[in-house]
């Protein structure tokens, strides 16, 4: 398979992909900090069921991303 001489390939990521580093420079939680993976995203997700801090008992995908956080100096 080839592509057009022409073709741009191109790529994206979301913030929260990125940012990782929770508690790293003073940054703090952020929402997506608390939207667990599994059966409690979706509610807490759409506000459904509260989660203020992280748990013991759920995994939390966006605390660890690729820590590219850089603390404000």
């Amino acid at each position: 398979m080839s592509f057009p001489e022409n073709f741009l390939w191109g790529g994206a990521t979301a913030a929260n992909q990125c940012e990782g580093a929770y508690q790293e420079g003073g940054r703090g939680l952020a929402n997506v900090d608390v939207c667990p993976q599994g059966k409690d995203r979706f509610p807490v997700a759409t506000g459904r069921m509260k989660m203020l801090r992280p748990d013991d008992g759920h995994y939390y995908p966006a605390m660890e991303a690729i820590d590219m956080y850089v603390p404000s100096l």
